[in-house]
């Protein structure tokens, strides 16, 4: 049912990309992740608004599970009455994760599973034409299916710390009631995500095909993009 529902449209708008591109593979996994994330903007703008929603009343989270750490009902009915105040919705981030899991499946059935440039026409709807030619040579020199490329990994690593040094710019901006002793555990807490993610997903793309590394990237750019307009749309309240 999960293919049925999820894997496979996005496998036949992947195939249906790779056509209009001209079979260019690199080409069509950079529109398909642009096209999800202005699908699903409004997603990915409730989870930064959660996140800053989150870091405003830190402090206040701090405080009720410290005098009510004894009592997790009470516990509980205080932060739900704190989100309820401040209008924040816990689990308002989650669709942002939830609808990139199926997008990046169905890449790795397309590339790995079934091995592009071969292409399943079972699998494609009647209106979806399995294109003539694939190209897996991205741009005349970076092989999609190749691993190790050590430039994509390190291009990774570079746009994620650059989307998150924007990330934690404009949380920078949200103002908290927090002791000393909580601002230390925050910045220490943005130093490691910081540089620790980057290295991390860099470390992946260098161990994955390349066409993961591509994936990361146009993600990473797309985030520092919306980072840029969430905050001009800030400066203007």
């Amino acid at each position: 049912m999960f293919q049925t529902i999820l894997i496979n449209p996005i496998y036949n708008v992947f195939i249906f990309l790779i056509g209009i591109t001209n079979g260019n593979v690199g080409w069509a996994i950079i529109i398909l992740t642009l096209g999800i994330r202005i699908l699903f903007y409004p997603a990915f703008s409730a989870s930064i608004k959660t996140q800053m929603g989150m870091q405003a009343v830190q402090g206040e989270l701090a405080e009720i599970n410290k005098v009510y750490k004894d009592n997790p009902e009470e516990r509980a009915k205080r932060t739900g009455a704190l989100f309820k105040e401040k209008k924040i919705s816990p689990f308002g981030g989650l669709l942002a994760i939830i609808v990139q899991i199926p997008v990046f499946f169905a890449l790795y059935f397309a590339l790995f599973r079934e091995g592009l440039p071969h292409i399943d026409t079972q699998l494609l709807y009647s209106f979806v034409h399995a294109p003539i030619t694939v190209t897996v040579v991205f741009l005349g020199i970076v092989n999609l299916l190749g691993i190790h490329n050590i430039v994509l990994a390190f291009l990774v690593a570079v746009t994620q710390y650059g989307a998150i040094q924007l990330s934690l710019i404009r949380s920078a901006t949200v103002p908290q009631k927090l002791s000393k002793e909580q601002e230390a555990t925050q910045r220490m807490q943005r130093t490691s995500m910081l540089y620790a993610m980057p290295a991390v997903l860099g470390v992946l793309a260098f161990s994955f095909p390349a066409a993961v590394g591509l994936y990361f990237i146009t993600g990473n750019i797309v985030s520092m993009g919306q980072e840029l307009v969430i905050r001009q749309h800030m400066t203007k309240k």
